[in-house]
């Protein structure tokens, strides 16, 4: 493998004359599988030489020694080859760019190492309650995505307790929950804010049933009021919609990925998640059809694969996709190649709504799907029609829209009261 980067063969001897040659082929495999350019081989393997002749001299002789010598490494580097940078954030990225490659090759000869990386914690309360995730996981049966929900609102809630000073959960009371949903709701919006009381409601429940406090406080955690059909969606004008479309810069890969995503987003009105979980064998190219699985209210929907779409489809996976083993449609660009998060989606989609000159408090990959909706109520087709094309749960969903019927309410603000009667 290390021929196909390195012509010179005394180069490729130097390499394998390395003490850790054998890690250091591995990851250049590794790389080479995740589509890295051969420009990331070249500088990074000479950083992985000097870090195994560091780690030497420094006493290493196996490779599970090798963790102990990444910051001292990566403090020598900063000492000796920045030397130039006068800023805080050139140090840092001299830093990481010798960091980076060091732990990506540890991570993937050594079990268990982590590396720096992001740090994360353990789950909230776990020396108290440290249960509590597996309740939800195997006993109410909550995927990766509500887990990281609820570790996100109770790692708030233990942070407040801890600023009180209070370290048992037994000392509990409704004084001190009403100031820690008092202290959310100054940067929570209402939505936000009703998730958190959702999960703190479920965390005391499990207190009491555990019996980690005296009795269920969940009952003086108050939802705050939401009105039905107080808010409006917000859809956008065909128009805007196509100057949004019109916008996207089609001769690279991101932006045949990006377009082809657009137009599932505003056609179907699909959700972030639905995009992003489509795979290569939910499109049927023999029948023109489009499969949608595991949408939010437990069923699948098929579509007919419009002309549009289905040409930003081909386009994209004949001229944009990246070649890998992974059978998800929409994925990274470049190495590593991972499928997209939803949340990749909703930002991409927020940077060309703002291109656009869009401007609203909250924009994302439902606002495409709102704007759909739009489409579909003032063709006047029925609301059970439109609820069940989008995968609403159910006709509550639907009635949200009611209030986007602006032709239909102005037929009845300008017609007759007494036929109307």
């Amino acid at each position: 493998m290390l021929e196909r980067y390195f012509l010179r063969p005394a180069t490729v001897d130097q390499i394998r004359a390395s003490w850790i040659a054998g890690a250091i082929e591995q990851y250049v495999s590794w790389l080479t599988a995740q589509g890295y350019a051969p420009r990331n081989v070249h500088h990074r393997v000479p950083v992985l030489r000097h870090f195994g002749t560091f780690a030497q001299a420094h006493g290493a002789t196996t490779w599970a020694e090798l963790p102990a010598h990444v910051e001292p490494f990566a403090a020598w580097w900063l000492a000796t080859r920045g030397q130039r940078c006068r800023t805080k954030r050139a140090r840092a990225k001299v830093e990481t760019e010798v960091r980076a490659p060091v732990e990506q090759m540890l991570r993937l000869v050594l079990p268990g190492f982590t590396g720096r990386g992001r740090p994360h914690g353990p789950a909230p309360f776990a020396a108290q309650a440290g249960a509590f995730f597996q309740f939800l996981e195997e006993e109410r049966g909550l995927g990766p995505r509500s887990l990281l929900h609820y570790r996100h609102h109770l790692a708030a809630f233990e942070r407040y307790l801890r600023s009180l000073g209070l370290v048992e959960l037994a000392a509990l009371s409704p004084p001190v929950l009403g100031g820690f949903i008092a202290e959310s709701s100054r940067y929570l919006r209402r939505s936000g804010l009703r998730n958190r009381c959702g999960v703190v409601r479920v965390f005391l429940r499990y207190l009491a049933r555990e019996g980690r406090t005296p009795r269920d406080l969940s009952g003086h955690v108050e939802f705050p009021q939401q009105r039905r059909l107080a808010t409006v969606p917000l859809a956008l004008s065909w128009e805007v919609v196509r100057r949004v479309l019109e916008s996207v810069d089609r001769r690279d890969a991101a932006g045949k990925r990006n377009y082809a995503i657009l137009l599932l987003l505003v056609t179907y009105g699909l959700r972030a998640d639905e995009v992003v979980r489509l795979t290569l064998d939910d499109l049927d190219w023999t029948h023109d059809r489009l499969r949608v699985p595991e949408r939010k209210a437990g069923h699948s929907t098929a579509y007919p694969l419009s002309p549009t779409v289905g040409a930003a489809l081909v386009d994209y996976l004949q001229h944009g996709r990246p070649k890998m083993a992974d059978r998800h449609v929409f994925c990274r660009v470049l190495a590593p190649y991972r499928p997209l998060t939803n949340g990749a989606v909703s930002a991409r989609v927020a940077a060309y709504l703002r291109r656009a000159g869009v401007e609203a408090p909250r924009l994302g990959a439902h606002t495409l799907r709102h704007t759909c909706v739009q489409r579909l109520v003032d063709a006047g087709l029925p609301f059970p029609v439109i609820g069940a094309y989008v995968g609403h749960r159910g006709p509550d969903a639907t009635a949200l829209y009611t209030r986007m019927a602006t032709e239909a309410l102005r037929e009845v603000a300008c017609g007759d009261g007494e036929a109307i009667l």
